[in-house]
């Protein structure tokens, strides 16, 4: 049997061998962390200390402002600096709670659950949501709500997301290979609340190690397997999983629930496993430091709020002056300006370039050789929705389908003439989506 995959897609440089080796490291932080309040999809958090408060690591510190809302937890014990606007990744200034850290990472006490199934469906979703569990693979999506479907009889998969296709992150592949157990465990858990679900392991089959480890804890897992999936970027996408392990295509306008499925990445999962099991809230995670201007590339498990300065520190900071920074990886993450920038919940990787490659490309003219259209994983002609952009067409772009665009930077990468066609179409994208709401 081939392996499973999806229409379209690239095969970009890797660069995962820079860090793939590296075993996770914890780094401790050493000054203030900066808790912002909107680390997820939805209502922020609202803050629940003062300034001058004392708090202790594990201890909520905003509570959710909403169904779509999520909690968040101080990772150190230390005294609440200040509430203030912060600059964050993508650029924003949100409101953030800052705490001292005083070094001895004092914790409240957490209550481990000695027989998981013995949990209802609504305890395990409970302690889900007051753990502060979200997306943790970059979308920050309240967990709890996407265990909470309509009609949670009709899901029949739970699909693990352990693809990591996106170039340079390792944080996932060495999650698999040295706790892999808590991932099965996390899945497990999953699988009580859906009695007609099974759980599929999507992982691409540049990870071979990964794949044998997981086989063989599931082998006498009647509800698991693991599914093969060809190495290609986006695999990890989540209409591209979906339809590489089910054969079931999604829209912009459905749910993944809607096609009967469920999609967690490896690093919520295990948030599942610590919040249901142990009693333990998000407030840490791990990953990625790399690029060809980080000295020593690795796998960090760090505490939330810790600067991503702190992070290139304990990865030998830099061996070159950086010429790119980007908060993710390089087809959809965010460059960055400076490394005074908080990690949240959503931070996967930070990746350091020595030369910028993509600026130093002058774009010229399209010469419609239409290779973003074989590239794009939507079946979507890229071309057409970046000049419907540039030339302000919103009807256009959006009778050509613009909305059904992933975001992933196919386009970008396979265009002879460097054209941003990406970026063109995630502006208008953005646009037909604000004056929606506005006629709402």
């Amino acid at each position: 049997m081939g392996l499973k995959t999806f229409k379209g897609g690239v095969h970009p440089y890797e660069g995962k061998e820079l860090a793939k080796d590296a075993p996770i490291k914890e780094v401790l932080p050493k000054g203030e962390l900066v808790f912002p309040v909107s680390q997820h999809i939805g209502a922020p958090a609202t803050p629940i200390v003062a300034v001058g408060d004392a708090v202790l690591k594990g201890q909520k510190i905003a509570e959710a402002g909403g169904f779509v809302s999520s909690p968040i937890y101080s990772s150190v014990s230390g005294t609440v600096k200040a509430i203030e606007p912060r600059r964050v990744a993508v650029g924003d200034m949100v409101n953030s709670i800052v705490i001292e850290s005083d070094g001895e990472f004092k914790e409240v006490p957490f209550t481990p659950v000695d027989d998981v199934t013995s949990l209802s469906k609504e305890e395990i979703i409970g302690k889900v949501k007051e753990a502060g569990v979200v997306g943790m693979g970059g979308a920050g999506f309240p967990t709890h709500v996407k265990l909470s479907p309509k009609e949670p009889e009709k899901i029949e998969y739970i699909i693990a997301n352990c693809a990591e296709c996106e170039p340079y992150l390792t944080a996932d592949y060495r999650r698999m290979l040295e706790n892999p157990e808590e991932l099965v465990a996390g899945m497990k858990i999953i699988l009580q609340l859906f009695d007609n679900a099974k759980g599929v392991f999507g992982v691409e089959n540049n990870k071979p190690d990964c794949i044998e480890k997981l086989k063989e804890l599931t082998k006498d897992e009647p509800r698991m397997e693991v599914c093969e999936l060809m190495t290609k970027y986006p695999q990890g996408g989540e209409r591209q999983l979906i339809y590489a392990v089910t054969g079931r295509a999604i829209n912009s306008k459905m749910l993944p629930a809607d096609a009967g499925c469920i999609v967690d990445n490896v690093e919520t999962i295990i948030s599942i496993y610590n919040a249901v099991k142990l009693g333990i809230p998000v407030m840490k995670r791990v990953s990625t430091v790399t690029g060809d201007a980080i000295a020593n590339p690795g796998n960090f498990l760090y505490s939330i709020g810790t600067s991503y300065s702190e992070l290139v520190e304990a990865a030998g900071g830099f061996k070159v002056q950086p010429e790119k920074i980007i908060s993710g990886g390089p087809m959809m993450g965010f460059s960055m300006f400076s490394l005074d920038i908080p990690t949240t919940k959503t931070s996967s990787s930070i990746l350091c370039l020595g030369k910028d490659a993509v600026a130093a490309n002058e774009p010229i003219a399209c010469i419609n050789c239409g290779r973003c259209v074989e590239a794009c994983p939507e079946q979507l002609i890229p071309s057409r929705l970046a000049k419907f952009g540039e030339r302000g067409l919103m009807k256009e772009f959006e009778d050509w389908h613009g909305l059904e665009c992933i975001e992933c930077g196919s386009c970008s990468y396979v265009c002879p003439s460097r054209r941003q066609v990406a970026q063109s179409v995630k502006t208008m994208k953005k646009l037909v989506l604000a004056e929606k709401r506005k006629k709402k």
